[in-house]
């Protein structure tokens, strides 16, 4: 999985945006990612989608990003929590 890149990215900020996390089901990922988010920016939504089986959940956060260094910092705190198994 590679490192968001803050510098090359064709986003006008301000902006809203929605980043996508994806983990175990069981691992009350909502709440984790809107928790992790609400600390960076402002969260203006928040969706989820469960897999197939059931096993694994998406959860979509959509906040309102001032620069690229915010976001940066959004996606650097949902790689280091131990319940997001990839970022999107």
């Amino acid at each position: 999985m590679s490192p968001f890149n803050a510098d090359n990215t064709p986003l006008k900020f301000p902006c809203r945006i929605g980043v996508k996390a994806l983990g175990a089901a069981n691992a009350g990922l909502p709440q984790r990612v809107e928790r992790i988010a609400a600390l960076h920016a402002k969260v203006v939504d928040l969706q989820t989608s469960g897999s197939r089986q059931g096993r694994y959940i998406s959860v979509t956060v959509t906040v309102e990003a001032e620069d690229r260094d915010q976001l940066a910092a959004l996606y650097s705190a949902l790689h280091d929590d131990d319940a997001v198994l990839m970022t999107l």
